[in-house]
C-alpha cells in the first residue's frame, strides 16, 4: 500500500497536467511560441506518465486482484488497458511523429484519451458506489491507494507547469534571430530599376532579402525527409547551378554583361544566390551555398504564389513561420526543433505543401522564358515555353482535343509520379512523390557519372514517348497475273507494296508526338539535338541509302532532319552557344506540339545489282547537347554524350524486275 501510494502522488498530479494540455491542445490549436511550449511540455510529461504508470498498475493489481466486484475488476481492467494503449501510442508520436501514413495513430491517441478518461471516472464510480458499509466506517478514505492532499498536489503542478510555460514563452522572445536577412554583398547594385532581383521576376513576401539558409540548407529538411532527399540529390533540379555547361554560359555572361545580368538566370537555377543578395559586383557564382544546391527544397516548397506565366522566375517566394529554435546549430536546439515538427506538423505542412506545388503554373515560373529590351538591347523576344505548349495540347484539359484524353496530366504526374515510400510525407496509401525529377536531360548524369539516373532517364525517353511510323509504298499500278484467282482467296483489298530495280523509290515517314505533355523537343531546343536516323539496306546487308548517320568525329549529318530551333542574333550568325542575350529570334524551328505529327519524305534510287529485299528502317535519336555546344561548354574537344533512340520502326520491301507490261488486250485474246 505504502508502495502504490508513493507512485499514486505524482502519477495523477502529472496526468492531470498531461490531460489539461492535451485537452487544451486540441480544443484550441494554433501556432504561437507558448502553444508549441505547450507541445513540448505535453510531450516530456507524457513519457514520465509512461514511466509512472506500468510499476503504479501492477503494484495496484498485486492489492485488488482478490477483491470479488466484478464491475469493478472489469473497469479496472479495461481503463488499464485503455491507459498502457494510450501512453504507447504517445510514444510512438513522440519517438517518430505524425505522418500521412501513420495518421490513424494520433487519431487513435485522441480517442484512446476521451476513452481512459471516460473509463476512469466510470471506474471510480463503480468503486465509491460498491464500496460496503464495513469500510465505510472502518477507512479514512474511500481511495486506499491515495493520500491526503491530492488535489493540493494537482492544482500546485498545474499551477507550476503553466508558469513553466510562461517563463520559457517570455525568455524565447529575447533570442536573437540567426538570420541576416540583407544583401550579402553591399553596396549592393540596382542595376534594372529600384526592384532588387531584374532582370528576374521573382517577389518575395517581405519585398526584400533573405538570408541563404531560409532558401539552401536543405540538409535540414533530409534530416527527416532522408528518401525524399536522396532522390533529388540526383536529380537535375539540385545540379541546376553546379552543372558544367550552365557554369560556362553563366561566367560568359557575366563577362560580357556584369554580375548584375547574372540574376535573370540565377532566379532559375540558384535561387539562393538571387534571393540573398549576392548577385551584384564584388559578389561570387561559386559560392557553395547555392552551387551545390541549384533548384533547393526551399526553392520549391517555399513558393507562396505565382506572379505571371512568362516564366524568368516569376514566383514570389515566402519562408515558413518559425518552429522554436528556427536556424539553430546546436543539437539540443535543433532536436527540439525538429521534434515539434514531428510532433505538430499541421503548419509545417501548411507553408511547405501549398496548393500552388501541384499545379502546372508552378512549372510555367522557370520553363518558360522571354526576353525584354532592357536586358538584350533590342526588344521582347519570346523563348521556351513548355507550359503554353501543354496549355494548348491534349493533356491540358483546355483545349478541343481533351476528348482523346479525358483525363488532366499535369507535369508533375510526368516528372514527379508516385512511387511507393516510407517518408513521412507518404499518403495513406504508402506513396510518395518521386524527386528524382526525370526528364530528357543525359548530359548531366553523365558528366557526373551517375550511371543509375542516366538509367532512369534513358527509361523515360523511350516510354512510348514519341513514335516512328513507314508509310508503305502501296502501288496503284501494280501488275496482276494473268492467272485466275477465286475472289474469295483474297484477303485484302490492298494493293501491294514492292519497287522494282532501277526505280526512284519516295517514303513517308511521320513522327508523333504521342506522350510528352509540351511539344517534342521542349525546353533549350537550341543545344538540345533530336533527329530522324533514315536507314534502307539490301538482302545481303549493303547500304542503298542513309540519312542521319554519324561522322566519324560523332556529328550528325548536317543534312539531316532534325527536330530544333537556331537561334540568331541582330545581324543574322547563329546564336550557337547559348548566349541568348545576343538572340532577337530564330532563324529556323522545328518542333512537333503535343499529340501532333511530323510528317516527312525521303527519295532514294534503287540500284540495278542489288539484291532484296530491302530493309528501310527509322528512328527519333535524341542527344542532349550537340556537339558543337557541349565542346564548348564542358572545355573538352573529345567528349561524346550519349544517343538515345527514343522510338524506331522498320519495314521490309521486295524488290522486283521489272517486267513487259502486258496488254490486257492481248490477255483477253490469249495472245
Amino acid at each position: 500500500m505504502i508502495a502504490e501510494r508513493r507512485f499514486a502522488r505524482p502519477l495523477v498530479a502529472v496526468t492531470a497536467v498531461l490531460a489539461l494540455s492535451g485537452y487544451i491542445s486540441w480544443c484550441w490549436p494554433g501556432f504561437s511560441v507558448t502553444e508549441q511550449w505547450l507541445y513540448l511540455l505535453h510531450t516530456l510529461l507524457g513519457l514520465v506518465v509512461a514511466a509512472l504508470l506500468a510499476p503504479y498498475l501492477i503494484l495496484h493489481f498485486r492489492r485488488t486482484i482478490g477483491l470479488r466486484r466484478s464491475w469493478i475488476a472489469f473497469s479496472g481492467i479495461l481503463t488499464a488497458l485503455l491507459f498502457l494503449a494510450l501512453a504507447l501510442t504517445g510514444v510512438q508520436i513522440a519517438w517518430q511523429g505524425q505522418s500521412e501514413a501513420g495518421r490513424w495513430i494520433f487519431e487513435s491517441h485522441v480517442g484512446l484519451s476521451v476513452g481512459v478518461l471516460l473509463m476512469t471516472l466510470g471506474h471510480v464510480s463503480f468503486h465509491v458506489v460498491s464500496l460496503p458499509e464495513r469500510r465505510k466506517r472502518n477507512e479514512p478514505s474511500r481511495f486506499p491507494s491515495l493520500i491526503g492532499g491530492m488535489t493540493k498536489a494537482v492544482i500546485g503542478s498545474v499551477v507550476v507547469a503553466a508558469i513553466a510555460v510562461l517563463v520559457a514563452s517570455a525568455a524565447y522572445q529575447w533570442r536573437t534571430s540567426p538570420y541576416r536577412d540583407a544583401p550579402a554583398v553591399e553596396p549592393y547594385l540596382y542595376s534594372y530599376g529600384e526592384h532588387p532581383f531584374r532582370p528576374s521576376q521573382t517577389e518575395t513576401s517581405t519585398g526584400g532579402f533573405f538570408d541563404p539558409r531560409r532558401i539552401g540548407a536543405s540538409e535540414r529538411c533530409a534530416s527527416c525527409h532522408r528518401e525524399i532527399a536522396e532522390q533529388w540529390k540526383a536529380s537535375i533540379h539540385s545540379q541546376a547551378a553546379s552543372d558544367k555547361t550552365y557554369q560556362t554560359n553563366i561566367k560568359l555572361l557575366s563577362e560580357r554583361k556584369n554580375m548584375e545580368a547574372t540574376r535573370y538566370c540565377e532566379g532559375c537555377h540558384a535561387p539562393a544566390a538571387l534571393l540573398s543578395g549576392q548577385l551584384t559586383t564584388g559578389g561570387k557564382l561559386d559560392t557553395p551555398g547555392h552551387l551545390q544546391e541549384g533548384v533547393s527544397c526551399m526553392t520549391c516548397h517555399g513558393i507562396e504564389r505565382i506572379e505571371h506565366l512568362k516564366g524568368v522566375a516569376s514566383y514570389r517566394f515566402a519562408p515558413p513561420q518559425p518552429y522554436l529554435f528556427d536556424g539553430a546549430e546546436r543539437a539540443l536546439p535543433v532536436f527540439l526543433h525538429n521534434l515539434l515538427i514531428r510532433l505538430k506538423p499541421e503548419q509545417h505542412r501548411a507553408d511547405l505543401a501549398r496548393n500552388v506545388l501541384s499545379t502546372p503554373e508552378m512549372c510555367a515560373t522557370c520553363h518558360a522564358q522571354f526576353m525584354d529590351k532592357d536586358f538584350n538591347n533590342w526588344g521582347w523576344v519570346k523563348m521556351q515555353d513548355d507550359y503554353t505548349a501543354w496549355l494548348n495540347g491534349p493533356y491540358s484539359g483546355q483545349t478541343r482535343q481533351t476528348f482523346a484524353h479525358a483525363q488532366q496530366r499535369r507535369c508533375q504526374d510526368c516528372h514527379f509520379p508516385l512511387q511507393p515510400g516510407s517518408d513521412p510525407s507518404a499518403s495513406s496509401s504508402g506513396l510518395i512523390k518521386t524527386h528524382f525529377n526525370v526528364g530528357a536531360n543525359t548530359a548531366i548524369p553523365w558528366v557526373t557519372r551517375n550511371q543509375a539516373q542516366l538509367e532512369r532517364t534513358r527509361r523515360f525517353l523511350t516510354a512510348d514517348q514519341v513514335r516512328i511510323t513507314i508509310d508503305k509504298p502501296n502501288r496503284s499500278d501494280a501488275v496482276e497475273s494473268a492467272r485466275h484467282v477465286d475472289p474469295a482467296l483474297i484477303a485484302s483489298s490492298e494493293a501491294p507494296a514492292y519497287c522494282y530495280l532501277g526505280e526512284a523509290v519516295t517514303l513517308k515517314v511521320a513522327v508523333t508526338n504521342a506522350q510528352v505533355g509540351h511539344a517534342f523537343p521542349g525546353g533549350t531546343t537550341d543545344i538540345n539535338e533530336a533527329w530522324i536516323h533514315f536507314l534502307v539496306k539490301d538482302g545481303q546487308g549493303r547500304t542503298v541509302y542513309e540519312s542521319g548517320q554519324l561522322d566519324a568525329g560523332n556529328n550528325v549529318e548536317p543534312a539531316a532532319y532534325f527536330y530544333r530551333s537556331i537561334p540568331i542574333d541582330r545581324i543574322g550568325n547563329a546564336v550557337w552557344r547559348h548566349d541568348l542575350f545576343n538572340m532577337v529570334g530564330d532563324s529556323f524551328k522545328r518542333i512537333i506540339p503535343p499529340g501532333g505529327t511530323d510528317v516527312t519524305s525521303y527519295a532514294f534510287n534503287v540500284p540495278d545489282d542489288i539484291k532484296g529485299p530491302l530493309t528501310i528502317s527509322a528512328g527519333v535519336n535524341y542527344r542532349k547537347l550537340n556537339n558543337r555546344y557541349a565542346r564548348w561548354a564542358l572545355k573538352d574537344e573529345q567528349v561524346e554524350l550519349p544517343i538515345v533512340e527514343m522510338a524506331s520502326t522498320s519495314l521490309v520491301l521486295p524488290v522486283r524486275i521489272k517486267p513487259e507490261v502486258v496488254n490486257n488486250l492481248q490477255v483477253g485474246s490469249g495472245r
